[in-house]
């Protein structure tokens, strides 16, 4: 009979690191600063708990604060897990680095969407994701970056620039990283996965009801 996951070195780590990062992720900035303000911004503007709905419905201070969190415990995630040493845990030379840094990158994102503590409604994993590539391939976060705010400029849309700098994720990773099969396996999981938490504004955009940022809009002055 095969030995019980918790009973293999390498299963144990893997899971538990997994685990620990899929919890820092349900740490959102937006719900957490927001209960202790005595709001919840899921009730409020877009209805999303993310950085840009922060930003609309609770100011500049609060929404630098949610961004900041939701960057930060991506960071965190990644730079610390996979090389710590946890208690009756250990750490396996088996197990390679380079796929528990990705699993627990992943893993932070999906918390962030999916927190337990906040009834699995979380917000887009945008912010988050921009500091688990920060972590693992800063280089990564240029073509990312300029993507994201040329998209935003041409069209005005947060979700549309959002879900093409996942585009631009994989290209990048691609021509950077050819031969790195775990950080371009975590690269088109992320802009599936990026697509998918923003199939709601795809329905809005087609719909004409996505909201646009239109001060950084190059084409307001045209808008109906």
């Amino acid at each position: 009979m095969a030995a019980r996951w918790w009973h293999n070195p390498r299963m144990l780590e893997l899971g538990v690191k997994i685990l620990i990062a899929y919890l820092l992720g349900t740490l959102l900035g937006s719900l957490t600063l927001g209960r202790l303000r005595g709001v919840d911004i899921r009730s409020m503007g877009s209805g999303n708990a993310g950085a840009t709905n922060a930003l609309r419905t609770q100011g500049k201070l609060f929404g630098f604060l949610v961004l900041a969190v939701d960057i930060g415990k991506g960071l965190f995630a990644v730079w610390w897990l996979p090389t710590a040493t946890l208690p009756a845990v250990g750490i396996d030379p088996d197990l390679p680095r380079a796929w528990l840094t990705v699993a627990c990158g992943f893993a932070v994102i999906v918390g962030h969407v999916y927190p337990v503590w906040f009834g699995f409604r979380g917000g887009k994993g945008a912010a988050t994701v921009v500091g688990v590539v920060a972590a693992v391939e800063p280089r990564l976060l240029v073509p990312m970056l300029v993507s994201w705010f040329a998209v935003l400029v041409l069209s005005g849309y947060v979700s549309l620039a959002t879900m093409l700098s996942g585009v631009a994720l994989v290209v990048a990773v691609y021509v950077l990283e050819p031969n790195n099969v775990p950080l371009l396996s975590f690269c088109v999981a992320v802009m599936v996965f990026v697509v998918y938490t923003h199939r709601s504004n795809i329905a809005r955009m087609r719909s004409g009801q996505e909201n646009r940022v239109r001060r950084l809009w190059l084409f307001r002055s045209r808008a109906a």
